[in-house]
């Protein structure tokens, strides 16, 4: 075994592969682009918010319902729906009394199973 681990990590060569480093940074994103990109993630680093859209995921439902599928209080669950909406991850609809929330899009959805299939790989 290597006593140091982080040498592993090491390239072992000296040589710079300009025509590599010129194709990639003309594809790579703006810094403001990846910036967001790494904003929506941090989104996804919270348990509570990845369990609401979990739930989400598979049906529309009202603050009081995912409360109760949480077992948290209704105040915990708008708190993180704020944070969610404002990042439009998910949208909300008014029928009467009662607001409802899904999923933004087929996006959020398609994230959502991606990072779930990639943490069930083995």
């Amino acid at each position: 075994m290597n006593p140091n681990p982080i040498q592993d990590d090491l390239c072992g060569c000296r040589m710079i592969h300009e025509e590599v480093i010129e194709k990639v940074r003309g594809k790579m994103p703006e810094d403001n682009t990846l910036t967001e990109l790494a904003d929506l993630f941090k989104i996804f680093g919270d348990p509570t918010r990845v369990k609401i859209l979990s739930a989400l995921f598979e049906s529309e439902m009202c603050v009081c319902d995912i409360a109760a599928l949480l077992g948290m209080t209704d105040s915990a669950i708008s708190h993180q729906l704020r944070t969610l909406r404002q990042t439009k991850l998910v949208k909300n609809r008014r029928e009467g009394k009662t607001i409802y929330y899904s999923l933004d899009d087929e996006h959020v959805g398609t994230i959502f199973m991606q990072g779930l299939l990639h943490v069930r790989h083995t």
